[in-house]
């Protein structure tokens, strides 16, 4: 004889006419899921990307979506924020990180895909080749941001890394536009979104690292780590999160002790 509560459970599985419900439910463990370029993303040796290593100091599972020479504007149009969005489900955190190649102009005839138009606002430009209407930075972010929150999940807007600051052995800690656009995103999304001054974290790591550490970490170029590197990055991003760098975030919560400590 089936019990109350076994009872119970079938008429909420089972519609009034004998077809399943569907039931949205929230995953009991979330999941962190990466949105960004090459230095995020997983490449070959001898580099790699910060994305591959944050799982070393979470207590939840990592999905790395970053896709080398991606921009917030090719990210869109690829409809690779879309494919996360399926992917996406209550509870889920999804860090957005862009900057690198996002830069320059989309006017031209040799407009490259990858250029925002430049603002953070509502400006919108034309492709000089494909004749496309181009938006913001903070548009493309700001879109992909409420459409994670609008499933349940929570967004960290991360500002790019920066380049070898001790390129040239001289310290420079000058930050492209993107770092303050990528602030304002946050801010402009509101509830569901925070900021993480990632940019601002590894500045700190590699200042405290010196310019013979820091130049060791970049065996092809300015741009992208080396998988020691890599990780290095991905322990000053959850450092920023564990000393609410820039306000809490909803990963703070899945930090493995004891939380990194490298800048």
């Amino acid at each position: 004889m089936l019990s109350h509560f076994t009872l119970l459970v079938v008429a909420l599985a089972v519609g009034a006419y004998g077809s399943p419900r569907s039931v949205d439910v929230k995953r009991a463990t979330p999941t962190v899921y990466l949105a960004g370029d090459s230095t995020m993303a997983k490449t070959s040796a001898p580099l790699d990307g910060w994305g591959p290593y944050l799982g070393r100091y979470l207590t939840i599972p990592v999905v790395n979506k970053a896709i080398s020479g991606r921009s917030a504007r090719s990210y869109t149009n690829e409809g690779r924020f879309t494919e996360l969005e399926k992917l996406v489900t209550s509870g889920d955190i999804v860090v957005i990180e862009f900057g690198h190649n996002d830069g320059g102009s989309p006017n031209s005839a040799s407009d490259n895909a990858r250029s925002d138009c430049p603002g953070s606002g509502s400006e919108t430009c034309k492709s000089g080749k494909t004749g496309e209407t181009v938006y913001t930075f903070n548009y493309y972010v700001e879109n992909a941001a409420k459409s994670f929150i609008a499933k349940g999940a929570s967004v960290i807007v991360s500002s790019q890394t920066p380049n070898n600051m001790w390129e040239g052995g001289k310290y420079g800690a000058g930050a492209s536009r993107f770092v303050a656009y990528a602030a304002s995103a946050a801010k402009n999304v509101g509830k569901g979104a925070s900021f993480v001054d990632h940019f601002q974290a590894v500045a700190a790591l590699y200042l405290k690292l010196g310019n013979e550490k820091t130049n060791a970490l970049y065996p092809k170029d300015h741009t992208h780590t080396s998988p020691e590197g890599g990780d290095l990055v991905a322990q000053a991003f959850a450092q920023a999160v564990g000393l609410d760098f820039n306000g809490t975030t909803p990963l703070k919560a899945y930090l493995k002790s004891p939380i990194p400590k490298v800048f």
